[in-house]
């Protein structure tokens, strides 16, 4: 498949199609996926520590690190550009371990990450910086559905249709940021 030929996928992301993908391949994602910034992660790795339930299922999950702007009178959404990925990095792997299939934010990730997510067979997805505006022309819901008291940053169930985003890093090992350079 040539890299810049987008691949449509659908939400939640299978363990099969997780490992489908390679570094670099552009992707259109539609279906379901939640939120979550760095007070929600930290909520969600210390609920997991204390073996308490979560608020949303982790299963093949997708997470994406942003905190939407309130939307305009009859809009779903404000903007929802991604937040830098690295922020994430302490909680990831708890939350890869527990079924998170992807993430998706801006920026690498660490060797810590990267190699979790050929562990677990998990990917990172990268979205455009700076487009929140246009990227939130391809959600269709929001929903908060959990840590409201975090208001913007509160997780938000999303439904997301043709949602643009790059694999960043893949099951496999493969960096595009560093095949870039």
């Amino acid at each position: 498949m040539n890299a810049l030929q987008p691949l449509a996928l659908s939400l939640p992301l299978t363990r099969a199609a997780a490992l489908s993908l390679r570094a670099g391949q552009h992707v259109l994602l539609s279906g379901e996926l939640f939120t979550a910034r760095d007070a929600a992660h930290q909520r969600l790795v210390a609920a997991l520590a204390a073996g308490q339930p979560l608020p949303i299922p982790l299963a093949d999950a997708t997470l994406y690190y942003t905190g939407p702007t309130p939307p305009r009178p009859g809009a779903v959404i404000g903007a929802a550009g991604p937040t830098t990925a690295y922020r994430m990095d302490p909680y990831t792997l708890p939350l890869l371990r527990a079924g998170v299939r992807a993430t998706i934010g801006k920026g690498a990730r660490s060797h810590t990450v990267r190699a979790a997510l050929q562990e677990y067979a998990a990917v990172y997805f990268a979205a455009v910086g700076g487009a929140g505006a246009l990227l939130a022309t391809c959600i269709s819901e929001c929903q908060p559905v959990a840590y409201l008291d975090l208001g913007t940053e509160a997780i938000h169930r999303l439904i997301v249709h043709n949602f643009p985003v790059i694999v960043a890093h893949d099951a496999h090992g493969g960096n595009v940021y560093m095949e870039s350079v």
